[in-house]
């Protein structure tokens, strides 16, 4: 029999929950018709939620014991989460997708195939559009992606998703990578394997409002720029290369101007000019740095990347015992 973990990160999901999980069983009873050699587990991550997702949580681990959960003290971010159910997960393969239905339990079948067939080590899916999102945000989505192959070593494809079928080999890979800032689809490319890419059109939330704002995206479009690649540095240096350039060229054309047309220097504006610039550019460098370096202290504290409040063997083990408490009460006063 071969194990498959299926990982869910969950933020405020209450009002999807209930539709994910009646889609995944029966998405998972056909492939144990179609694989018998496979067996289930759903391992879901609460990442601090404010709403009832915890309640379901429990509610559905004891309805189904192959539901397994996590439950943050609070909310520590979706790369937390996912790393928490990699971490935790007992599978032979393990599934990451999110519990919105914007990746399709459907394609589950398809995608153990052909990580079945060992010529992959991992199938994921690869949005071919972008409907249902503002023109603004995918253009600036797009333009991520193509920055970031220009500037990376770390190749990571246009439209690819964090929905990913993944033998145990690459989930240990990707575990020892264990770095505090998170930027989990450059990680994905970076350990390498061998991947399949299964093209779909965008799928809009079942239930429920996204978490992600266009801030929220653009920050963490700058974590996976600065997690892997240090062309900001070296744009800093150039920046100051050029300036230096420019300055020298300034100084040449006012002494001839000078000397050869005896034209006066002004003085005020140019110095005022060249105080803004020189001024804005060794601030501009100095937050470049200063990224870089906040994101290497915050690695040589060394802090967990989550904390767990409660896990489902915690959830079961006090229930049992308030169960067995209460039987040994129910005894105490028959006798009496």
């Amino acid at each position: 029999m071969k194990l498959v973990s299926i990982v869910v990160p969950c933020y405020n999901e209450e009002e999807v929950l209930p539709m994910f999980y009646d889609e995944i069983i029966k998405v998972t009873d056909g492939m144990k018709v179609q694989y018998p050699e496979l067996e289930f587990e759903f391992l879901f991550v609460n990442d601090g939620s404010k709403d009832k997702t915890l309640e379901i949580f429990r509610s559905l681990a004891d309805r189904d014991k192959r539901v397994r959960y996590i439950s943050f003290s609070r909310n520590f971010g979706k790369e937390s989460g996912m790393y928490a159910g990699l971490k935790n997960s007992k599978g032979d393969f393990v599934v990451v997708m999110d519990a919105d239905l914007q990746h399709p339990p459907s394609f589950l079948p398809e995608m153990y195939s052909y990580v079945r067939s060992g010529e992959y080590d991992c199938a994921t899916t690869r949005r071919v559009s972008r409907k249902g999102e503002s023109k603004i945000r995918s253009w600036f989505a797009r333009k991520f992606y193509s920055i970031m192959n220009k500037i990376s070593q770390t190749e990571i494809v246009d439209g690819a998703q964090d929905f990913r079928f993944m033998t145990r080999q690459m989930v240990d890979a990707i575990l020892s990578m264990s770095e505090y800032n998170r930027f989990s689809k450059g990680i994905f490319s970076w350990v390498g394997f061998n991947v399949k890419y299964i093209e779909y059109e965008n799928v809009e939330r079942a239930a429920g409002s996204t978490a992600w704002s266009f801030w929220g995206l653009f920050k963490y479009s700058l974590e996976g720029i600065m997690a892997f690649s240090t062309a900001p540095l070296a744009i800093s240096s150039l920046l100051g290369i050029i300036s230096c350039v420019i300055a020298f060229i300034l100084m040449i054309v006012t002494i001839i101007k000078t000397i050869a047309f005896g034209e006066a220097v002004a003085g005020y504006p140019t110095t005022i000019c060249i105080i803004f610039l020189l001024s804005g550019l060794q601030l501009f460098c100095t937050g470049i740095l200063g990224q870089y370096l906040s994101k290497t202290y915050l690695e040589t504290k060394n802090r967990p990347i989550y904390i767990a409040k409660e896990t489902d063997e915690i959830y079961r083990s006090s229930k049992k015992s308030n169960t067995e408490k209460s039987d040994e009460e129910e005894s105490h006063t028959d006798k009496n």
